[in-house]
């Protein structure tokens, strides 16, 4: 349960009534009969399965003004107050153990949440080994210790631990769920879907599951099904925070982002501290024309998320959009300073330096935007001994300590994947193709993806990458570093149709932005004899940044190719040469010029 503001202020007018009301049962109550203490523990049982922590807290208290024994309430008060996010209170109930017989086993269990949650992960399988001893055959038990392995990054435990909860209950809600999400992380989107159904199925008012489901048809693009699941979530739990997020988020990408705003409102900030709800309500807001409200979430998102690069690029927009120049040269000094600014970042910040009227710092920061993008491996753990040990040119010694960790926790998604990092870093695709098929049996994040499709382009395997990039896309159709991956490897084949049909379709939803995708757009254009369109992707590409090689060389071949102002087309190639030197497209497309009369 997310636990924001309105949460806390909930809480407080609920202790506030408790003090100043009188308990239901007690001698002040007129003509009523006291409730039972166990009928009250069974209320406050159903308030936690629906998710409601502090209708559960009051049920609790009332059955112990009722004379129920703390022992009996403990570990039900334990879960109330882990439902509201208030651990400290959670650990006072928990902490002593001195669980009834009948509530031990979720007594220790809350413990182990609440461990967990503190990031005491031996401690919390020291709970969970208190509450197996007591129930081993729940599958629920399973499913939460499958949790911990998985956050502690003992992944092939997690998965094992999954499967145990399947076999011990294949209809139980939470085992479904929690195989579903294990499947999306390993395998996709598309393949998640069933186990979340079959969830659905054994339990159809589950709201976890629902918005688990509602989510994975989000992010496949099916956008009606995402809104018609959500709208029953609010059926079931009206005010669904959730629900309303996913819903402006189907908004946003509809380019709808006045009602994205609108649906934002109604998560009454109790998503205020999830990036991505922070990150969606400045998207909104920039795109609405209020760039200073843009800047607070962005840097909310920022405070949570330092290194994101797309974050400061959009940052950046919306400071230079709000007119805040000179701000805009000092927020973003130091990352210009470590070199960790991107192109975009760069040239945002060298439009502000121009308006200011430094026209010498404004160049500087141009150029350096316009240098090729160098091919860095994003290291897993690069800021650890092992990322450091690759930094500083210690392959041996990194590829040393990788192994050495890669056999100490082989069923950990890092450290196979580092080891993998390394291996490719050190020239060796085979080999890091190896660790990282083995890191894939937990998940392929994007950035694992790629770096798949670069280790077999290394070993000359382009049919292997073909393969994982088409069964990438089976799963997540609409993944952005899938569809690019298929784009390039078409462009190597010759397949123009195919590339062209992909950078369009990217081009068209998210991209307009993206020079080193317009430039492509502009070869594949070239290729397929389309000179106008390919004149006027290329043209776009240089338009949003006139000092990329990458873009002058695709502007002045696009020129050379449909022979219209040859002397202009002349002028970007040697632009570009001046950058990055001779390249195989400056040479083909200065060749193409040797015999057109040197005009316009």
């Amino acid at each position: 349960m997310m636990v924001g503001r309105g949460t806390w202020g909930r809480a407080a007018l609920v202790s506030a009534l408790l003090v100043l009301c009188p308990l239901t049962g007690s001698g002040e109550s007129r003509g009523q009969e006291p409730v039972a203490p166990f009928a009250l523990i069974g209320e406050a049982r159903a308030a936690l399965a629906r998710g409601d922590g502090i209708a559960a807290e009051m049920k609790l208290r009332a059955a112990l003004g009722n004379g129920a024994p703390r022992g009996e309430v403990a570990a039900w008060m334990g879960e109330a107050y882990l439902a509201q996010g208030q651990l400290a209170k959670a650990r006072s109930w928990l902490e002593e153990g001195g669980f009834a017989p009948g509530s031990a086993a979720r007594g220790w269990r809350a413990l182990a949440r609440l461990e967990q949650l503190s990031g005491h992960f031996e401690a919390g399988q020291a709970a969970f080994a208190k509450a197996r001893a007591l129930t081993p055959d729940d599958p629920e038990l399973w499913v939460e210790m499958g949790r911990l392995d998985y956050v502690r990054g003992a992944h092939m435990e997690a998965i094992a631990a999954a499967d145990h909860a399947l076999e011990l209950g294949p209809h139980n809600a939470r085992a479904l769920q929690f195989k579903g999400q294990l499947v999306r992380d390993r395998y996709g989107l598309a393949g998640a879907l069933p186990w979340f159904e079959k969830g659905i199925m054994a339990a159809p008012s589950d709201v976890s599951l629902l918005l688990d489901y509602a989510a994975t048809l989000g992010d496949l693009g099916r956008a009606a099904q995402t809104v018609t699941v959500t709208r029953r979530v609010l059926e079931l739990m009206p005010g669904n925070a959730q629900a309303y997020y996913l819903q402006a988020v189907i908004a946003a990408r509809a380019g709808n982002f006045e009602l994205a705003r609108s649906l934002l409102t109604h998560t009454e900030g109790q998503l205020d501290m999830v990036p991505g709800v922070q990150q969606l309500r400045g998207v909104a807001e920039l795109a609405l024309g209020n760039p200073q409200t843009a800047i607070e979430a962005f840097e909310a998102v920022l405070r949570q998320r330092p290194d994101s690069r797309r974050t400061k690029d959009l940052l950046a927009r919306a400071i230079y959009e709000a007119g805040q120049l000179r701000f805009a040269t000092m927020r973003f000094g130091p990352d210009i300073a470590r070199d960790e600014a991107s192109p975009y970042l760069l040239t945002q910040v060298a439009r502000a330096y121009e308006v200011l009227g430094n026209r010498q710092k404004a160049g500087e920061l141009l150029d350096r935007a316009a240098r090729p993008a160098q091919a860095q491996l994003r290291v897993v753990g690069r800021g650890g001994p092992i990322g450091r040990l690759l930094a500083e040119g210690q392959g041996r010694a990194a590829e040393r300590a990788a192994e050495a960790m890669r056999q100490d926790r082989p069923g950990f998604f890092d450290s196979q994947a580092l080891a993998g990092d390394v291996q490719l870093a050190l020239g060796h695709p085979a080999a890091a193709q190896e660790r990282y098929a083995l890191a894939t049996r937990v998940r392929m994040p994007p950035g694992l993806f790629r770096r798949r499709v670069e280790a077999f382009l290394l070993a000359g395997d382009p049919k292997g990458a073909q393969g994982l990039v088409q069964g990438y896309l089976d799963q997540s159709p609409q993944s952005r570093s899938a569809l690019r991956a298929a784009a390039g490897l078409a462009m190597a084949s010759g397949d123009y149709l195919r590339a062209r049909a992909i950078l369009t379709w990217l081009r068209d939803n998210g991209g307009t932005r993206d020079v080193r995708l317009l430039c492509d757009l502009a070869l594949v254009e070239t290729g397929l004899g389309h000179t106008q369109e390919a004149r006027e992707a290329a043209q776009a590409a240089y338009r949003l940044q006139r000092s990329s090689p990458d873009a002058a060389q695709a502007l002045g071949f696009a020129l050379a190719v449909s022979e219209e102002a040859p002397g202009t087309a002349r002028a970007l190639l040697a632009k570009a040469r001046s950058m990055v030197g001779e390249t195989p497209l400056i040479a083909e497309g200065e060749a193409l010029l040797d015999d057109v009369p040197n005009a316009g």
